[in-house]
């Protein structure tokens, strides 16, 4: 693999940077993906919440299978080594939903999905911490919320294409319906696989953060004594599992008989707007974050997204509809700035950390899983089943007051 270190005097990231930043755009548009699928194979294979909601869990499951292994592949082959590989393994889950579409079987989407997100926890495990040490520490935070709004763009776009394109076929017959899937993960698959092409041939800089010696590695429990971290973990668990339980189920949420929207391909069009909140708000919070300190803005966002949880909970029609959609706007800086936090101070563990911090993505599996067995409980529905997300909501608040705070550690580090 092609890597070089940057000349003496100050680096220059511009390459590494557009590198990480079309990275990020690829992890949002496949992430994304998956949410039309949800009321989709809901309604081809006549599903419930909870059988649907194994959609997101299959997905986000791959985080911490995957976390270890992929932590270990970017020790070996390093930043850039990891980003081909991961998306090499995207391209070919992707791929995967050809077969499956063609023999209608439900858990070959499943084992595909999986795969897929394999991929993008090595993605995501090799790209946060990369993208973060482009530069000085200070500006980390600003940084990943810049990379974080470029993956935004990517999931505002995502619902309205995979929306035409997947939930347009959704009155026709079942083999029309899963015919539907095979060309957007057709042209996924091919994207990515040229996008690995192209990184493959680059000269990235190795970053001081990655191992140049055969010294052993501090295990991952090293982490552990670190209570910043862990509860960073901890924290992307409530946020990506919020984000994800209210994103993937807003389709079906907005076609309610209180709320009122008339169809599935309707909902995805404005679903985009939940994605496009969050596309808008990284952007300025990139820019504030320059001047604002992160953990006070962590606060805010979370008690504001709490606040909108509960309104849409006890409202109907537009009302509540908009208020869960601006949700997404609060979310924009929790992922970047969550981690930013996580990974301060920790130096030769930035790595394991990272892979900690990712594995906890797993959230976006089990809460989704969790708010759809609540809602198909006939006395709460899916309506109320939402103070799943405003619980997790809470956790991350806490983790911005005072839980983000750094204690001293019993395990040495090499900085």
């Amino acid at each position: 693999m092609a890597e070089t270190t940057p000349v003496a005097g100050k680096p220059h990231y511009g390459l590494a940077t557009v590198v990480g930043f079309a990275v990020f755009f690829i992890i949002g548009l496949i992430t994304v993906s998956k949410d039309p699928l949800i009321p989709h194979l809901k309604n081809v294979f006549q599903l419930s919440y909870f059988q649907s909601n194994l959609i997101p869990f299959m997905f986000f499951l791959a985080y911490p299978i995957m976390g270890l292994p992929s932590a270990k592949a970017i020790s070996r082959f390093g930043y850039q080594g990891g980003m081909v590989l991961g998306l090499c393994a995207a391209g070919l889950g992707a791929l995967l939903f050809v077969p499956s579409a063609s023999a209608a079987s439900y858990p070959m989407f499943l084992v595909a999905l999986f795969i897929l997100a394999s991929g993008i926890t090595l993605l995501q495990v090799a790209i946060n911490p990369y993208v973060a040490s482009l530069g000085s520490p200070e500006q980390a935070a600003s940084r990943l919320n810049l990379g974080q709004a470029i993956n935004s763009v990517a999931t505002t776009v995502g619902p309205l294409l995979a929306g035409y394109l997947i939930l347009s076929a959704a009155t026709g017959p079942v083999s029309q319906k899963l015919a539907a899937i095979k060309m957007p993960y057709t042209v996924v698959a091919i994207a990515v696989f040229i996008l690995a092409f192209i990184i493959s041939r680059l000269k990235l800089p190795k970053l001081s953060i990655e191992k140049t010696d055969k010294t052993p590695e501090p295990p991952l429990s090293a982490v552990f004594g670190y209570r910043h971290a862990v509860l960073g973990a901890i924290g992307i668990f409530a946020y990506v599992g919020a984000e994800v339980a209210i994103g993937g189920n807003l389709y079906k949420f907005m076609t309610l008989p209180d709320i009122g929207i008339s169809s599935d391909q309707k909902a995805a069009q404005l679903v985009s707007f939940y994605w496009g909140g969050a596309m808008v708000g990284r952007f300025i919070g990139s820019a504030a974050l320059r001047k604002i300190s992160p953990s006070k803005a962590l606060t805010f966002v979370s008690l504001a997204a709490i606040l909108a949880v509960v309104v849409g909970m006890f409202t109907t029609g537009p009302v509540a509809m908009w208020t869960l959609i601006a949700v997404g706007l609060f979310n924009a800086i929790m992922f970047p700035t969550i981690f930013a936090l996580g990974i301060a101070g920790m130096g030769s563990l930035t790595g394991k950390t990272s892979a900690l911090i990712n594995m906890a993505i797993v959230g976006g599996a089990i809460v989704p899983l969790l708010l759809g067995a609540v809602a198909d409980v006939p006395w709460i529905g899916l309506q109320k089943a939402f103070f799943v997300a405003a619980i997790c909501y809470a956790f991350i608040a806490y983790y911005g007051a005072s839980g983000y705070r750094p204690h001293k550690t019993v395990v040495p580090i090499n900085a």
